[in-house]
This record gives structure tokens, C-alpha cells and sequence, in this order.
């Protein structure tokens, strides 16, 4: 039954890394996936019990995650700005020349 339940948490996990919206994103939760299964094996070979494992798992995935996150390529000198359109939905779009300029 235990495994049972990991299965569902690992595919759960799978599934909303799926969900992101940027490549940042899309990292990071991939880092995470990986770093928790590293971690967990790590921790079990350490400790031999449940709370090492799960232990490993979370720093594993912490971080994997600030791994993932972190190393994501950013495009020479294109920094991403937030908009705001007419009808009040925020949007992220590569920033235009009034950021660059300071006529923001």
C-alpha cells in the first residue's frame, strides 16, 4: 500500500510540473522531480528508515528545484517585463525599449 501511495504522489508531482508556463518553470519542476528521487535514494542508503528517506526526498527536491530554476538560459540582454493590457489581465512579454531607455 506504501508504494502504492508514492506512485500516485511521484505521478501527481509528474503531472503539475507539466502545468508550467515558462521554461523557468519548467525547470525547476523537472530539478525538483529529479533531485526528490536522488534525494530519497540517498537518504535510504544513509539512514535505512522512512524518515531518512523522506528527509532526502525533500532536500532532494528543494534542492533540485533552485538547481533547475537557476540555470534556465536567459536570452542576451532580453530581460522579461509584466504588462498590463486594457482589460486588466497581466501578461510577461520580453521587455520593449522604453525598459532600456528608463522611459518606463
Amino acid at each position: 500500500m506504501n508504494f502504492q501511495k508514492a506512485f500516485a504522489a511521484v505521478l501527481m508531482t509528474a503531472a503539475l510540473a507539466g502545468c508550467a508556463q515558462t521554461e523557468g518553470q519548467q525547470r525547476a519542476g523537472t530539478g525538483a522531480l529529479i533531485g526528490g528521487a536522488g534525494g530519497a535514494l540517498v537518504g535510504q542508503a544513509i539512514g535505512g528508515n522512512t524518515e531518512s528517506t523522506l528527509i532526502g526526498a525533500g532536500a532532494g527536491a528543494l534542492l533540485g528545484a533552485v538547481v533547475g530554476s537557476s540555470t534556465t538560459p536567459q536570452r542576451r540582454g532580453e530581460q522579461m517585463c509584466r504588462y498590463q493590457d486594457r482589460r486588466g489581465r497581466i501578461y510577461t512579454a520580453p521587455c520593449d525599449d522604453r525598459y532600456y531607455n528608463g522611459d518606463y
